[in-house]
């Protein structure tokens, strides 16, 4: 008796120990991100995206990003390694003028070379420099 209560709590030490947290990387995936934060540009968050906020989701069969940056509706490509982070060029993306903002959005996204998550918050980087911040907005 003694020895089967043993070796069912050693079991389930091991199997809590294999489940642990999610990597980064397997983070990414599942939810989609609404940009919170920007750096960059002269004009209040707010005042840049005062109705709809970009959003980001990932796809991790089919190495793409969707959303909107707004306006308009877009997909990119995408390459991990580690933390490193790459977009390649928007493709087909819906053609609404919708002010501008929402092409400060797709330009920073070229100048993206990493990742992190901080809070529970997504934060794309340039060098160590969060340069945009997103929250989870569905799972």
């Amino acid at each position: 008796m003694k020895s089967s209560v043993i070796l069912f709590f050693t079991a389930v030490l091991l199997a809590e120990s294999c489940s642990g947290p999610k990597s980064d990387e397997e983070a990414l995936y599942g939810p989609t991100w609404e940009l919170e934060y920007i750096s960059g540009p002269r004009i209040a968050f707010e005042g840049l995206f005062p109705e709809k906020k970009p959003q980001i989701s990932f796809d991790k069969e089919s190495g793409k990003v969707s959303g909107t940056d707004s306006c308009n509706g877009y997909s990119a490509d995408y390459t991990l390694n580690g933390n490193s982070i790459s977009f390649g060029e928007p493709g087909p993306t819906t053609m609404m003028f919708c002010g501008g903002s929402e092409r400060q959005f797709l330009e920073m996204m070229k100048k993206i070379d990493g990742y992190s998550f901080e809070d529970g918050k997504l934060n794309l980087l340039m060098g160590e420099v969060p340069m945009m911040r997103f929250k989870k907005v569905k799972p």
